[in-house]
């Protein structure tokens, strides 16, 4: 058999679920791989190979009853460390951290479990997840598997990294301006960010999010298919009453005519060649598939929503979050909320209320806008992956980078979902694009991508 870790999720499901493979087997593969590469990865940092084991042999031990452990039953993931799961400390990257221990699961956590996940690892992210580039003063930097010397993307770096090197099969990330999205287009890999409300979430060790957080952030799937993206995404939306945004729509919904809407450069964004090269062979792979796409030269507003994202993210409890990454010292943290001072700093009742009026004339636009194009091609970033660190060479270096970001940040504003396909390389360096599409449409998103995926993406995992 080839290496169980070079596997799709999808496989190593069906493989234990016929008895041909056993959870135990498959979670010895993903352990050994992990000792294999995260020494120099870094990805993953904080493991217990004996819990692991254990887990594994529990539900070889259900499957030799008869029961039916789930979906996913024996298949290894990671979760980031910025979520709960019981027993291990919840560090967000932050050392201030390092002793809050969970006591419960998260929902997510408890969903991969239900589902019959094997997690195998918990996964780096920047101090506080505030950046593109994972590294902080606990557990150290990421390297991206592609290529040292790109950031393997934040905040969910060590995510993308682990689940490129085949740590894992899937990895659970987080989304509140790009971190799950940014991670998987560096990395050569596929991630979604759900719509709000679609996959449940909750920190009980932590204190409830301000609302910017709260109508913001999301939980989702980071793998090497797009398949496995949608098998763990019904994984991870099941219901969970901790979670009051958490909203029982259908993962599927009603057919829509094939139409696309391709954008190389929303809101004047800079895009640069290979990018465009890169999302021009994204339609033409579409068309091959039977889509229509029409490139437009505009969409709805992301230049304005970006800026608004920010405010609502960073302005909403801003002058904490500057005690806090002072406390920590944390160059990263320090360097991003200074970034945006000009606009979490002088946030005031006022302009946070008239954001949130601005979101709703914004939200309504795009999904009336999506009425006629279901789906949306754009570029994921305006660059291809950033060097590493460089959001720390000054303040000119820190203004392009968020720049180029401006479709990342921008669209957590609508709450509509938006999924990133690794189409291939540039170089040494991974390329992917964007889509877009109505509320509670991660179906129209995934299957778009399927028909990207199908004519070429990058080789994975990496070796």
């Amino acid at each position: 058999m080839t290496d169980i870790w070079r596997l799709p999720a999808s496989r190593i499901a069906t493989l234990i679920a016929q008895r041909k493979l056993s959870a135990s087997e498959a979670a010895r593969a993903a352990l050994a791989r992990l000792d294999a590469v995260n020494p120099r990865l870094n990805a993953v940092v904080d493991y217990r190979p004996d819990e692991v084991l254990a887990r594994a042999a529990a539900i070889d031990a259900a499957l030799a009853r008869g029961e039916n452990p789930g979906p996913l039953a024996g298949v290894p993931v990671t979760v980031k460390v910025n979520i709960d799961q019981a027993g291990f400390a919840t560090t967000n990257g932050v050392a201030l951290q390092k002793d809050l221990v969970a006591v419960a699961n998260s929902p997510v956590v408890d969903n991969l479990l239900r589902a019959g996940a094997v997690i195998v690892g918990r996964t780096n992210t920047p101090a506080f997840s505030y950046r593109w580039f994972t590294g902080n003063q606990l557990h150290g930097r990421t390297l991206n598997p592609r290529d040292a010397a790109l950031t393997p993307g934040g905040s969910s770096g060590g995510a993308a990294s682990a689940v490129a090197a085949g740590i894992g099969h899937i990895a659970h990330g987080t989304d509140i301006a790009g971190s799950i999205r940014y991670p998987a287009y560096a990395c050569g890999v596929h991630g979604l960010r759900p719509s709000l409300g679609r996959v449940a979430a909750y920190n009980a060790s932590s204190p409830e999010r301000t609302i910017g957080g709260q109508i913001t952030a999301v939980s989702g799937p980071i793998a090497r298919t797009v398949h496995d993206v949608r098998l763990a995404l019904a994984a991870m939306a099941a219901p969970d009453a901790r979670d009051p945004w958490w909203v029982p729509a259908p993962l599927a919904g009603p057919l829509v005519p094939r139409v696309a809407g391709l954008c190389l450069r929303p809101d004047g964004l800079d895009t640069q060649p290979e990018i465009v090269a890169a999302l021009h062979d994204a339609a033409e792979r579409l068309r091959d598939a039977g889509w229509t796409v029409d490139e437009l030269d505009a969409l709805p507003p992301l230049k304005e929503t970006a800026a608004i994202q920010i405010g609502l993210w960073m302005g909403d409890g801003y002058e904490a979050m500057v005690r806090s990454a002072e406390r920590e010292g944390d160059p990263g943290a320090l360097a991003a909320l200074a970034g945006q001072a000009a606009i979490g700093a002088g946030m005031t009742l006022e302009k946070f209320s008239a954001a949130l009026v601005r979101r709703a004339t914004i939200t309504r636009q795009w999904q009336q806008f999506m009425e006629r194009y279901p789906v949306v091609l754009l570029p994921a970033c305006a660059e291809l992956p950033f060097a590493a660190e460089l959001d720390l060479q000054g303040p000119e270096a820190y203004a392009r980078v968020w720049a180029a970001q401006m479709t990342m940040v921008g669209l957590p504003l609508t709450g509509l979902p938006s999924f990133v396909v690794s189409t291939g390389m540039s170089g040494s360096s991974p390329v992917g694009v964007q889509i877009v599409a109505g509320r509670f449409r991660e179906d129209l998103c995934l299957a778009a991508g399927e028909a990207i995926e199908a004519r070429g993406v990058p080789p994975m995992p990496v070796d």
